[in-house]
């Protein structure tokens, strides 16, 4: 079960990584690049809002300048500036301003100065820093209008344990002066960036406005200068945002005009802005303005996109599920088969390719096993034949045989284990002895049960018969009585007297009898012969008449009138060659046979050789001419050779 487990990991890990983590990697890409998006959003309208209040206090200055310009006398500049910053504080909280004098060349320098101020002019609480008394030199005719930042331990107790370390602050300052060649004095507007001016932006703009910090990092950097905090309404609600971000602001050193940097900490609602982005709809449609729809629309796809997703794992989750059990399945059969248990079957839970994988698995398995109980049947069956053959071979005569002035020797090779070929020395009185080669007809075992029953009935009717043709004759009577209808036998059958030197035989439509007379023989020929000159020797093929033994055309009368009996005289070196159409009849590659001419100019060509060598030289040129293609019929075959009389029996 261990390779299981790992193979059913490996798919769901591959299914999560092809599948499941690209798109979670989409998800969140996208996720990050809307956040990213809200948050520049964000940043920027903090900014605007920021830069909208710092022109707003710009013009409040200018205005207040404008104004002073226009009032006859003292009395009237301090109503003015009285009522502007009451008009500035109803806006903004805390919000001061101060009338300083200055010294200032604008414009021609013999031109006529203006107003002068002998001193500060007050207005408004300056709660949040020391109200200025002259104006730095950085500070140009046009004016100046941005942040200073400062810094003020916290208020009350609560404050002061939550966060005793002192806090940055925020305040908008502009400066305004006279369009005079020379003016004499400057409006300083201040209005502080508090818990009320970041609730105002909140409400604005939908973004809350948290702590503020600056980025100094080096002695030489802008250090806020030192102020107090202003009280806050402590009534007013304290929301927290889910989102945080942050927004960089730039502030100037008001001695010195150089430039610091502020962070401000922002929390975000991406609802909030969402709605406020989105809230004044080109097109209205029904309840539901076209970013309203949109946005439903994109709910609605994120639905269908998480649902195909979810439905997608499960089906991969169920997929490796499938897969691994169909692979569990088959190397449990596997492993019954690699035991030798072909039984084992595998359930076939499906009708896909697992499934038939699985089915083909069951009918290889049946299969190997039907295969298995064959081979072993065919084993079996083999080992009978062998035994067979090993008992058909010994009922055959065991070495040539040699007598006084005779030599035979003899060759039987079944196509199959066993064969219908059958050849025998039968030894007779008067030093005379019997000679046979037949062939059953067919092959296999039904013609080797056939060549042993012939085996007996021949070795008895030679006792009882010394003429071949009677002994044929008496044969065939026998043979026909229990023969099967659809076989036969060919046999030729030959008395051989060495003291005489004749050869008498007799042939039941067997095969023909090669005779090559030894050097300086007459050759004389019999029982329908001819001579053939044939390599360079005259050889005798002889074909005398004859019926096959066992048809049932008669009671025996047609194959008694054919049967001739042939007497053929015997010299010195005369060869005589018995043999089955299994010699003749083997074929080479292209189809074309031995045939008779072929074994006999081989008889003619080598007679002379010694009796061995000339049986050995036949097996060797058949065997060559076959080549691959293989024994079509058993092959057997007897050779006889005349001696001098007087060599003693072996």
């Amino acid at each position: 079960m261990g390779y299981l487990w790992r193979v059913r990991r490996k798919l769901t890990l591959s299914y999560i990584f092809i599948g499941f983590v690209p798109i979670l990697l989409i998800v969140v890409f996208f996720l990050l690049c809307g956040l990213l998006l809200f948050f520049n959003v964000s940043s920027y309208l903090v900014q605007s809002r920021v830069n909208a209040l710092v022109d707003e206090t710009r013009f409040l200055a200018e205005a207040t300048t404008i104004e002073l310009a226009q009032a006859p006398d003292d009395p009237t500049f301090d109503e003015v500036l009285t009522r502007r910053q009451e008009a500035a504080s109803a806006r903004y909280h805390g919000a001061s301003i101060v009338v300083v004098p200055t010294m200032r060349t604008c414009g021609p320098a013999n031109a006529t100065p203006g107003r002068t101020v002998s001193r500060p002019l007050l207005s408004g609480a300056w709660a949040h820093l020391d109200a200025p008394t002259a104006l730095p030199d950085w500070v140009m005719c046009e004016g100046y209008a941005g942040l200073i930042a400062y810094q003020a331990p916290p208020t009350g107790a609560a404050a002061i344990r939550e966060n005793p370390l002192w806090r940055t602050h925020l305040a908008v300052r502009a400066v305004a002066l006279p369009a005079e060649a020379i003016p004499r004095y400057a409006v300083i507007v201040d209005v502080p960036v508090t818990a009320a001016t970041g609730l105002q932006i909140q409400n604005d703009t939908g973004i809350e406005l948290g702590d503020i910090s600056t980025l100094g990092m080096t002695a030489t950097d802008v250090v806020p200068v030192t102020g107090r905090a202003i009280e806050e309404d402590s009534s007013a609600p304290a929301t927290r945002e889910p989102l945080t971000w942050m927004t960089f602001l730039d502030y100037n050193d008001w001695a010195s005009g150089r430039m610091g940097n502020v962070v401000i900490a922002i929390g975000l609602n991406v609802t909030g802005i969402y709605g406020r982005i989105s809230a004044t709809p080109l097109t209205q449609i029904g309840n539901y303005s076209v970013g309203q729809l949109l946005l439903i629309m994109l709910m609605v796809v994120a639905a269908l996109f998480l649902t195909i997703q979810t439905v997608a794992f499960m089906t991969g989750l169920s997929l490796a599920r499938s897969i691994t059990g169909a692979v569990h399945e088959l190397a449990t059969g596997t492993d019954h088969v690699r035991r030798g248990d072909f039984s084992h079957r595998i359930s076939v839970s499906s009708d896909d390719q697992l499934g038939d994988l699985a089915d083909s698995f069951n009918s290889m398995t049946a299969s190997v096993e039907d295969l298995l109980h064959a081979k072993a049947e065919k084993e079996r069956l083999e080992q009978e034949l062998r035994i067979a053959r090993q008992i058909q071979m010994s009922l055959l005569p065991q070495g040539p045989l040699t007598m006084d002035g005779l030599s035979v020797t003899a060759h039987c090779e079944p196509a199959r284990e066993v064969g219908g070929d059958y050849y025998d020395y039968l030894p007779l009185a008067d030093r005379r002895v019997g000679i046979l080669i037949a062939d059953v007809a067919g092959k296999g075992t039904s013609a080797a049960l056939y060549m042993a029953e012939l085996k007996g009935l021949m070795l008895s009717l030679s006792q009882l018969h010394s003429s071949p043709r009677e002994l044929l004759i008496t044969a065939n009577r026998i043979i026909a009585q229990h023969l099967d209808a659809r076989s036969f036998i060919t046999m030729t059958y030959a008395v051989v007297d060495p003291c005489a030197r004749t050869l008498t035989y007799a042939r039941a439509g067997h095969c023909p009898l090669i005779y090559l007379p030894g050097p300086g023989g007459r050759g004389q020929g019999a029982g329908g012969s001819g001579w053939q000159e044939l390599g360079g020797r005259r050889v005798q093929v002889q074909i005398p008449d004859g019926l096959v033994l066992g048809l049932k055309i008669d009671s025996g009368e047609r194959f008694n009138s054919l049967l001739e009996e042939v007497t053929l005289p015997l010299g010195v070196g005369d060869v005589v060659l018995l043999f089955t159409d299994g010699v003749t009849d083997a074929m080479n590659a292209d189809g074309d046979p031995f045939g008779e001419e072929r074994l006999a100019a081989l008889v003619a060509e080598h007679g002379d050789l010694p009796f061995e060598e000339l049986r050995e030289r036949i097996l060797r040129d058949i065997r060559a001419f076959v080549g691959d293609t293989g024994l079509q019929d058993d092959l057997t075959f007897v050779l006889l050779k005349m001696d001098n009389v007087g060599v003693e029996a072996v």
